[in-house]
């Protein structure tokens, strides 16, 4: 009996929808990273940002390596922009079968430095947009066979270290996604988590992180390199791809190593 071992990524023709696929100028952030990885695998991809300025940059760089992509621009707290996405998608490039869920927003300090609207703010951003787009996006993924979603989370679900609010956030999102993998298995859909460590980002580097700073967080990985967006759009595209045809429900830490060392409070930060 042959062996049925993909040697392609499977990606051919297939549409995914990115959030949070937008970066500032010509920065590569995780979304705009797996949109591009996706495009160059083969898949045709919504790039979808609350700045439509942002996402059209990543078109440009989709296109001008020969692939396909369309900018949207719409805000995933929305149930009525989320709905929009699926259709748009559909309506203009003929199906869906993957998401990459890459929205999210970071806070600092405990319980008793958050405000109740903060808090809920970031729950709404970093969970409920994530329980919106999979809930449109999930019936279109039925009608093709099947599909996959990968949502982005942090390795601060993993090891608290003074962001209370936003590790709160980031482990609902691995619940979430566990759940959802047990629900919606048995319809061809896996779902997956990646779990990114510091990375420098547009997201980190726009807040003007000092040299220092960046140096605590390249030092805090086991293999003292700096992590970047490219690192997690990887990461994305393989738990997408047929090569991951047998995993759902993972969280895949992409973090250098960072968990297995000393807890330091200022080696992570958001989008980490």
């Amino acid at each position: 009996m042959a062996l049925e071992v993909p040697d392609a990524w499977g990606l051919d023709s297939k549409v995914a929808v990115v959030t949070g696929g937008g970066a500032a100028g010509d920065g590569i952030g995780n979304g705009r990273a797996a949109a591009i990885l996706l495009a160059r695998a083969g898949a045709r991809v919504v790039v979808v940002d609350r700045d439509l300025a942002r996402a059209k940059r990543t078109v440009e760089m989709i296109e001008a390596s020969g692939g396909t992509a369309l900018a949207l621009e719409a805000d995933v707290t929305r149930a009525a922009d989320c709905a929009m996405i699926v259709a748009t998608a559909v309506d203009r490039l003929g199906r869906l079968d993957f998401l990459d869920n890459n929205v999210g927003i970071g806070s600092r300090g405990s319980v008793l430095d958050e405000s109740e609207e903060s808090w809920r703010r970031l729950m709404q951003v970093n969970v409920d947009s994530m329980f919106l787009t999979a809930k449109h996006a999930i019936p279109a993924m039925r009608r093709v066979g099947g599909g996959a979603i990968v949502n982005v989370s942090s390795i601060s679900a993993l090891r608290p270290r003074g962001l209370t609010a936003y590790s709160v956030s980031k482990g609902a999102v691995i619940a979430l996604t566990r759940a959802m993998a047990v629900d919606h298995g048995a319809e061809g859909i896996r779902v997956n988590c990646v779990a990114p460590g510091p990375v420098y980002t547009p997201m980190v580097y726009g807040r003007g992180m000092s040299d220092a700073a960046r140096e605590r967080r390249r030092r805090a990985s086991a293999l003292g390199i700096e992590g970047t967006g490219w690192d997690i759009g990887h990461a994305v595209r393989f738990l997408l791809s047929d090569f991951a045809r047998y995993i759902t429900g993972h969280v895949l830490v992409v973090d250098g190593g960072t968990t297995l060392t000393a807890p330091q409070r200022d080696a992570g930060g958001a989008g980490g």
